[in-house]
C-alpha cells in the first residue's frame, strides 16, 4: 500500500483515531493534536479536524552526524530536550565538544523557524490527552525528543499516531508514550517517502497557511 500523498494519509489515520478504542473512552474535549514540522502538520491539521480537537506543533529538529546531516545521532527541542542515540555516538567516537556545537546549531534553527510561524493560541498539555504525529518516522529520533518534551509537560495520556514507521521503531516508541498507533509498519523502510506517491517537501509558507487556518485540506 502507497498513501497518494500527506492529506490522504493524514484523512486515513484521522478515520483511524475516530474510532480508536484507546481514545473512545477518555474525555475528547481534552485532546490536542500535535504536528512536527513540516510533514507532520499536514497530518496532524486533519486529525485535529476530524476529532474537533485543539491543534499545535512541536518544534525539533535532528542531530546530525558530521559528514552526514541525514544520518541521526538524537534531536533536540526548542527547551533544550534531547534524546540522544548513545550507540551511534559512541559507534562514530563523537566528541562532547562536537554534540554541543550541534546541539546550538539545531536549536538556531528552531529558533529561526519558530519566528516563521504564527505563534497559536497558548495550549496547555498539563492533564491532557495529547495526540503526537508527523507523516512517518524512520529512527524516530526527533518524535522521541518531542514526547519526552511533551512529558514534561504533565499530560494526562500521550499517544503517538503516524501513517507509517518500522517495526523496530515502534517497539521504542512504545516505551515513550501511552499507546502507539501506525497504518503500515513494513519490515523494509529505508525511507518514509517510498510510501507516498507524492512526498514533496512541504514549505514554511504551507506550514504558516495552515496555522493561520487558510488552508483548503
Amino acid at each position: 500500500m502507497k498513501f497518494l500523498n500527506r492529506v490522504h494519509a493524514g484523512n486515513i489515520l484521522a478515520e483511524r483515531l475516530s474510532t480508536s478504542p484507546s481514545l473512545s473512552s477518555r474525555d475528547r474535549s481534552q485532546t490536542i493534536v500535535l504536528g512536527i514540522p513540516r510533514g507532520g502538520v499536514i497530518i496532524a491539521n486533519i486529525v485535529a479536524r476530524k476529532l474537533s480537537s485543539d491543534f499545535d506543533i512541536a518544534i525539533g529538529r535532528k542531530l546530525g552526524a558530521p559528514d552526514n546531516s541525514e544520518l541521526a545521532i538524537g534531536a533536540i527541542m526548542e527547551d533544550g530536550t534531547t534524546y540522544m542515540n548513545e550507540y551511534l555516538i559512541k559507534a562514530l567516537k563523537l566528541s562532547e565538544d562536537y554534540l554541543e556545537r550541534e546541539k546550538a546549531k539545531q536549536l538556531a534553527e528552531i529558533k529561526h523557524r519558530r519566528a516563521l510561524y504564527p505563534k497559536n493560541r497558548e495550549y496547555s498539555l498539563r492533564n491532557r490527552i495529547v495526540i503526537l504525529t508527523d507523516d512517518g518516522i524512520a529512527t524516530g529520533a526527533t518524535i522521541i525528543a518531542a514526547a519526552r518534551w511533551i512529558r514534561k509537560h504533565s499530560p494526562n495520556y500521550l499517544m503517538i499516531a503516524v501513517p507509517v514507521a518500522a517495526p523496530q521503531t515502534v517497539g521504542i516508541l512504545r516505551q515513550e508514550a501511552d499507546a502507539v498507533d501506525v497504518i503500515l509498519s513494513p519490515e523494509a523502510l529505508n525511507s518514509v517517502g517510498q510510501f507516498y506517491e507524492n512526498f514533496e517537501p512541504v514549505t514554511d509558507d504551507q506550514v504558516r497557511e495552515i496555522l493561520m487556518g487558510r488552508d483548503n485540506f
